[in-house]
C-alpha cells in the first residue's frame, strides 16, 4: 500500500487538475481551435499578413497548450496504477521511478497553475523589454549585459521567439541599453514581474584594486501594441533622427544611415531602432515601440490616480525587485517574494522559473489584497 502522504499528494494533484481544466475551460478552447483552423485553412489567409501571423500563431498555441493539459491529465490518471503495480511486484526500481514520475508531475502541475493566474488585461500579450544600466558606472553597463543574456537564455530555453530591435553599447565594456521584443504569448504576462531596478554586488573585474563594487541596472517590461490600438501621435510632436548603427553587425548594417531614433518631444521619450537594413523598417518598428511606451504611461498614469483614491502602498517596497550577491558569498534574492538561492550562475544562466512563479502568485496576492 502507497503510504499516506503519497496518496495525499497524488489526491491534491488530482483536485488541482480537476480546478484547472474548469479555468482553462476545455469545451471554449476546443470550439476557439475550431474556428481557428477554419481562419487558417482560408485560401487568401496570407493576403493579410499581419492578421495571418495572429492567427496560426494563436491556433499554434492553443493547440499546444491542449496537448499539454491532455499529457498532464494522461500522467495523473496513470501515476495510482503505476506505483500499485510496483508495490504488487516488489519491484524498488519501478516505485522510485513512479515517486520520480510524482515529484516531475508535481512541478509541471504547478506551472500549468502558474499560468492559469495570467488572466490580465494585457498579459496574453507579447511583450517589449527594455533593459538600461543605472549607478555604478562601467560596472553597471556590464551587469545590463549581464541581465540581457540572462533573459534571451531564459526565452531560448523555453523556445520564445526573440527580435532585438536596438542596442546601445557602452565605451569599455557592456551596454548602455538594449531593447528586444519576445514574441510568444503570455510573454508580457510572464515577464511583467521582472520589471524594477535588479542589484549586483560582486568584486569588480574593472577595478585593479579588487574591490567589492554594487552596481544597478532597470528593467521595464510593456505590452506589444495591436492594430487597433494605435495612438495618432503628431508629426510636430516628433523628432527623427537617423544614424548609422553602432556594435556587432553585417557590413550592410554599419556602413549605412539606417538605423532611426525618434523622440516624443513632450515627454521626452527616446526609442531607437537599427536591427533593419532599411530605415523604412526601422522607422515603422521604431514607432510601434513609441506607440507601446505611450499606452503603457498613459495606464500608469490611470493606475496611479486609481492606487491614490485608494490609498495604495503595495510599492512601499521600492522600485528595487531582486538582488544578486556573487561576493562574499552567493544568493539571488527577490526582496518581493523571499524567494531565494544560491544557484547563482544557474540563475545568470536563465534559470529563473522559479523566480517569475513566485513574482506571479504574489502579484495575484497583492491584487486581491488590494
Amino acid at each position: 500500500m502507497a503510504s499516506l502522504e503519497v496518496d495525499e499528494r497524488i489526491s491534491t494533484l488530482q483536485t488541482t487538475m480537476g480546478n484547472l481544466e474548469k479555468v482553462f475551460d476545455i469545451p471554449a478552447t476546443e470550439s476557439e481551435i475550431a474556428e481557428l483552423e477554419t481562419a487558417a485553412s482560408a485560401p487568401d489567409l496570407w493576403d493579410d499578413q499581419a492578421n495571418a501571423q495572429k492567427v496560426t500563431s494563436r491556433l499554434s498555441f492553443l493547440q499546444g497548450e491542449m496537448r499539454r493539459m491532455d499529457s498532464l491529465k494522461s500522467r495523473v490518471a496513470d501515476l495510482p496504477v503505476l506505483i500499485e503495480l510496483a508495490e504488487a511486484e516488489d519491484d524498488q526500481g519501478a516505485l522510485d521511478e513512479a515517486m520520480a514520475e510524482l515529484d516531475a508531475l508535481e512541478k509541471d502541475v504547478s506551472d500549468l497553475e502558474v499560468r492559469t493566474l495570467l488572466s490580465g488585461e494585457y498579459d496574453e500579450r507579447e511583450a517589449l523589454v527594455t533593459i538600461r544600466s543605472e549607478a555604478g558606472g562601467v560596472d553597471a553597463a556590464d551587469w545590463a549585459e549581464m541581465l540581457m543574456r540572462m533573459y534571451l537564455r531564459y526565452c531560448e530555453r523555453h523556445g520564445w521567439s526573440v527580435e532585438v530591435y536596438d542596442t546601445s553599447y557602452a565605451e569599455e565594456a557592456g551596454i548602455k541599453s538594449a531593447t528586444f521584443a519576445v514574441k510568444a504569448p503570455y510573454a508580457y504576462g510572464t515577464l511583467s514581474v521582472e520589471q524594477g531596478t535588479h542589484r549586483l554586488v560582486r568584486i569588480s573585474p574593472f577595478d585593479n584594486q579588487g574591490r567589492r563594487q554594487t552596481s544597478f541596472a532597470g528593467v521595464e517590461v510593456i505590452p506589444v501594441v495591436e492594430q487597433t490600438e494605435s495612438m495618432d501621435i503628431p508629426e510636430d510632436d516628433l523628432r527623427v533622427d537617423v544614424y548609422r548603427s553602432s556594435g556587432p553587425g553585417g557590413q550592410g548594417v554599419n556602413t549605412t544611415d539606417s538605423a532611426v531614433r525618434i523622440t516624443h518631444i513632450p515627454t521626452g521619450i527616446v526609442v531607437s531602432c537599427q536591427n533593419e537594413r532599411s530605415q523604412l523598417q526601422n522607422k515603422a518598428t521604431a514607432m510601434g515601440i513609441l506607440q507601446a511606451k505611450l499606452l503603457e504611461r498613459q495606464r500608469q498614469e490611470e493606475q496611479a490616480k486609481i492606487d491614490a483614491l485608494k490609498g495604495d502602498s503595495s510599492g512601499s517596497w521600492g522600485n528595487q525587485m531582486r538582488s544578486y550577491v556573487l561576493h562574499p558569498y552567493q544568493m539571488v534574492k527577490d526582496l518581493r517574494t523571499e524567494q531565494e538561492t544560491g544557484n547563482t550562475q544557474a540563475v545568470l544562466d536563465g534559470e529563473i522559473d522559479d523566480f517569475i512563479a513566485s513574482g506571479i502568485r504574489w502579484r495575484r496576492q497583492q491584487a486581491a489584497a488590494s
